[in-house]
């Protein structure tokens, strides 16, 4: 049998295996139906395979994918007590994969699919700080290296696909899953994703069959970040050149660097739910893009598609036609035999989906090496190497927002520091969503990281204080002596997405919080109409600042929160987003000053939730905007950061001020140039950034637009002469016939330390 001939071509064997294939059979393979934690029990003799799982095998002879096999948090029920332990984890995979091949006619392989939006979701995984603040990092080599070693730690364990988070762009900060973001801005969110996907597949095809890669499966396509009113899954009332300019920019990216899959979004776009837009799945992604790999089903999504036509053989046609070739625990794809036999769908668009499966098992190497090295896990899962990337990250994710008369860093012959809030010694709100239960000791809360980091002369007083959202003040006065005690009071504030047992979840694993008591305010179906800080912190602030003691805040946090009250009350404040891990350590490094912030905001700041939107790229009117009663700015910018140290910018210039469209259409780009100079006393690192603004256009353009940034690292005095490089790609628009040109006239290219902060000189374009 040729497919099983590893010596012919990958095209050559998937048309052998699906010509031999009955419509039963194929139809399996576009199945994910089960919950892989349902596929094992636990005995007292290992683990044996469910009932449940056999009768799924049976069912299309097959199985095209099985999800989350190693998944553990409270929804899926898995710990400690009852979930596989790492060292029997590739042990288990092979299990479930022999059985597959051994009791199927064909004896394809079965796909394991995982979530890693921030490190795998399994026990013992290792979290990384979540995307919004690994966004402001502005450091794609970083993230890079970070998910090179994600890869290791599922392919170790079994797994195939990591489910990774990467293409939803944050204009609704308010939405529950804005820890999930990157960016608000497509360019450097872009950016991350091209990270990503190298990261986990490597940098060639041929990576993907290498012991320590696993595909990408990038979620989630598309604009899902612009839902109305912040509410998941809600609706992007958007047009084609808002989706094309702000929401896709990411999946193209992904493409052009090889990545192996997207999933479908819930939301709709004008009307059109994203797994039934042909345009958005076909036309675009495979027609304009040339993506050759699989789109997957969000959770239950393909079966949500029966609002809108009945019964679910009609809504397997719909999403099957438009594009979706694998489904994610819908019960409408397992009756595409059945919309076949009555007509709802032809058998060619099946093969077409199929074909699409069992090239990617075949570029994963599954029919020549089905099975893991059962010892592999021993040195990928949580290796020290990976624990100092994990580190740096979460360094160079935290943004100093302030630092009035440098309060910051602390000294060291502090004799006594009050450590307060309540997110100063939580591990799990340093976390984050789509996070596995965690093992006693592991990881480093803020007051862990503080001790460490403090002088051993230093006496460290902890008080809670309060709450994320509960509205007690039983802690406050406990809190408040401590602060009258202390040189400085380190206040540890913001948000969870914390889930406990207590907590129900919706059919798709979304947390439903609206009606019990819960420390969550953000995480998936956890969205929010106020973005002010829960609870009753604000006032617990308030009042530790009112002792008079020096106040240093730290924000841990899954959002842009609204925060004008707590930069009024503190003397310095560090955004830390959700840190991971290593969040603690990292944290108290930077308040110390054992390493230097260097972050930047992936996303605006907003003064209230009243101002929204408040993305810094918004469409020029010719005009400052305003309201009457507040300013329309955001409370910080895209783009800011502090640092312990200064930085210049200076002789700003274009090798060439004019350049013709037409050797831009044959590969020539603008050059710019600029030196950064460390003007301070202490080495640091620079995110320098480059915006335009097109002068004249067809069409209304944007304020500001980001499009090249580089990352510096400079010793006191030292100076860098940094080139960018601006092609069409950067300076075409989507015209007034939704063509994207080049177009003839000035662009304004600026270029500094933030988006508002900066200098400016003009390219003429002929």
């Amino acid at each position: 049998m040729d497919y099983k001939d590893k010596s012919i071509s990958v095209e050559n064997r998937v048309d052998d295996l699906l010509s031999r294939m009955t419509l039963k059979e194929k139809v399996g393979q576009l199945n994910q139906k089960m919950f892989g934690w349902n596929a094992y029990k636990k005995t007292d003799e290992g683990f044996e395979l469910t009932d449940e799982f056999k009768e799924q095998v049976a069912l299309s002879d097959g199985m095209g994918a099985l999800y989350g096999l190693f998944r553990s948090d409270p929804w899926s029920g898995v710990t400690y007590e009852n979930g596989i332990p790492l060292e029997q984890n590739a042990k288990v995979a092979n299990q479930i994969q022999r059985y597959v091949i051994e009791n199927t006619r064909l004896g394809i392989p079965v796909l394991f699919s995982e979530e890693c939006p921030h490190g795998h979701q399994a026990l013992d995984g290792t979290m990384l700080p979540t995307n919004i603040g690994a966004g402001s990092t502005w450091n794609p080599d970083l993230l890079e290296e970070a998910y090179g070693h994600v890869a290791k730690e599922v392919r170790a364990r079994g797994g195939h696909l990591g489910l990774i988070s990467t293409l939803d762009i944050l204009r609704e900060p308010r939405w529950g899953r804005s820890e999930e973001c990157f960016s608000e801005d497509p360019y450097l969110a872009s950016q991350m994703t091209v990270a990503a996907v190298r990261g986990l597949q490597g940098r060639s095809h041929d990576d993907l069959k290498g012991p320590d890669k696993v595909a990408a499966i990038l979620k989630h396509f598309a604009a899902q970040g612009s839902g109305e009113g912040g509410l998941n899954a809600g609706p992007a009332s958007i047009g084609e050149r808002e989706l094309r300019e702000i929401h896709l920019p990411g999946m193209k990216a992904g493409v052009s660097a090889g990545a192996a899959g997207c999933m479908a979004a819930y939301n709709e776009i004008d009307g059109i739910p994203c797994h039934a837009n042909s345009k958005l799945l076909t036309d675009i992604l495979r027609g304009e893009w040339g993506f050759d790999g699989i789109v997957m089903a969000d959770g239950g999504a393909i079966d949500r598609l029966l609002m809108q036509v009945g019964d679910h053989e009609s809504a397997a046609s719909l999403a099957l036609f438009a594009g979706v070739d694998l489904s994610l625990w819908d019960t409408a794809f397992t009756t595409l035999e059945k919309a076949v036999e009555e007509g709802k769908v032809e058998e060619s668009f099946i093969d077409r989906a199929v074909r699409r499966v069992l090239n990617l098992k075949f570029s994963l190497g599954l029919f020549d090496q089905p099975f893991t090295d059962e010892n592999k896990y021993l040195d990928s899962v949580g290796s020290k190497e990976f624990q100092k990337i994990n580190l740096q990250v979460a360094r160079e994710s935290a943004v100093l927002l302030k630092n009035d008369g440098n309060m910051l860093p602390l000294s060291n012959q502090l004799k006594k520091v009050a450590v307060i809030g309540p997110n100063a010694d939580s591990i799990y709100n340093q976390l984050g969503d789509y996070t596995a239960i965690q093992p006693e000791g592991k990881g480093m809360s803020v007051l862990a990281g503080i001790k460490k980091a403090a002088s051993n002369e230093t006496e460290i007083l902890y008080a809670k204080g309060c709450g994320i959202r509960d509205q007690t003040e039983a802690g406050f006065d406990e809190a408040i002596a401590y602060a009258k005690q202390s040189d400085v009071a380190i206040v540890v504030l913001g948000g969870s997405s914390t889930r406990n047992f207590d907590i129900d979840f919706d059919t798709n694993g979304a947390a439903i919080v609206s009606d019990i008591p819960t420390e969550m305010d953000c995480g998936e179906g956890v969205d929010l109409a106020d973005l002010q800080l829960g609870g009753k912190q604000v006032e617990l602030l308030k009042k530790v600042a009112a002792t008079g003691t020096k106040v240093v805040t730290v924000i841990i946090q899954g959002r842009p929160h609204a925060i004008p009250e707590v930069m009024e009350h503190s003397n310095a404040v560090l955004c830390g987003w959700y840190p991971g891990q290593e969040g603690g350590q990292a944290i108290a490094e930077l308040l110390y000053g054992l390493a230097n912030p260097s972050g930047k905001l992936s996303v605006s700041l907003p003064h209230t939730s009243a101002q929204l939107p408040v993305f810094y790229n918004h469409k020029d009117q010719g005009r400052e905007l305003s309201y009457t009663d507040m300013k329309a700015n955001p409370l910080y910018p895209f783009g800011y950061g502090l640092s312990y140290t200064k930085f210049d910018y200076s002789n700003l210039h274009l090798v060439e001020s004019e350049l013709s469209i037409e050797d831009l259409k044959k590969g020539k780009k603008a050059e710019v140039k600029v030196t950064v100079t460390n003007t301070g006393s202490v080495a640091g690192a620079e995110v320098a950034q480059l915006y335009i603004r097109d002068m004249e256009s067809s069409i209304v353009r944007r304020i500001l637009e980001l499009k090249g940034f580089q990352k510096v690292w400079l010793e006191p005095d030292e100076s860098k002469t940094i080139s960018f490089q601006l092609g069409s790609d950067e300076l075409a628009v989507w015209n007034s016939n939704m063509e994207f040109e080049v177009e003839r006239g000035n662009v304004k290219i600026f270029v500094g330390t933030n988006s508002i902060k900066n200098k400016h000189i003009m390219l003429k374009l002929i």
